[in-house]
């Protein structure tokens, strides 16, 4: 009874830690009252983890504000997290920076998280332009409202992507979302048929992004890249480049990964 109670009291502690650090990583600086009361903890728990944090060094407080923040040192467990998945973010640079100077737009780079049902950014290029969808790295959004997630969900093994949909809450997030398990189901059949996701106005109001996924040598999906446009910024005549110059980038990136397309069986 006692180790059990002593588990359970471990495992709230846990869960308060990374309650706190996700509330952090919601904003740049926060004061203890807002962390306390986005993490559900009490304020004299709250300093506690934040005073250890600041010891261990992943938490800094401004000494003029006595606000808080996330230091690089989180970042630097976050990128070691990522060499596992075979330096993708090096692999993919280049071709990112290709779908840049190609177009001019935000490119982004997303990972599937293990636990949970979104997408984590991981890398990007800015758009050229001042007005423009603006996403920062470590940026986390729901699968089923993003091309990104999209593109990485279809290429999953079926089990998985039921799995994982029975365990999505289909939330609408802008005026176009996709809020009926069987369309997603349907979005994700016709994504991985033609090899690319799209979305418009399904994540955001006012923007429209397209993407493909990033397969390693068993055609499963380790990532996404995507091109994310402002609506009234998409020119549709030119649609079908945009596709190409994304299934060109994806097809090289994913070789680099270990990818060998099937063959087709001549008739």
């Amino acid at each position: 009874m006692a180790a059990n109670l002593q588990k359970s009291e471990n495992v709230a502690s846990v869960l308060k830690v990374f309650s706190v650090l996700e509330t952090l990583s919601e904003d740049d600086t926060a004061s203890l009252a807002t962390i306390a009361q986005h993490a559900m903890t009490s304020k004299s728990t709250t300093h506690r983890l934040l005073q250890t944090m600041v010891d261990l060094g992943y938490v800094t407080q401004d000494p003029e504000t006595e606000k808080y923040g996330l230091t690089l040192k989180l970042f630097s467990v976050a990128a070691r997290a990522l060499k596992q998945d075979g330096d993708i973010v090096q692999v993919a640079d280049a071709g990112m920076g290709k779908l840049s100077r190609a177009t001019g737009e935000s490119i982004n780079l997303g990972l599937l998280e293990s636990h949970d049902q979104r997408v984590v950014y991981v890398h990007s290029y800015p758009s050229v332009y001042s007005l423009s969808m603006k996403s920062t790295i470590g940026m986390r959004n729901p699968l089923h409202s993003t091309s990104l997630g999209k593109a990485l969900l279809a290429f999953r093994d079926p089990s998985e992507i039921e799995e994982r949909i029975a365990a999505m809450e289909l939330s609408r997030r802008a005026p176009n979302t996709i809020t009926d398990p069987q369309v997603l189901r349907d979005q994700l059949a016709l994504t991985r048929s033609r090899g690319f996701a799209e979305e418009i106005e399904e994540s955001e109001a006012g923007v429209r992004c397209m993407a493909v996924p990033l397969l390693n040598h068993l055609g499963r999906s380790v990532g996404a890249i995507s091109i994310a446009f402002p609506i009234f910024r998409f020119d549709e005549a030119r649609r079908a480049d945009y596709i190409d110059l994304l299934l060109a980038t994806g097809q090289e990136i994913s070789a680099a990964l270990g990818h060998v397309p099937a063959q087709s069986v001549p008739t």
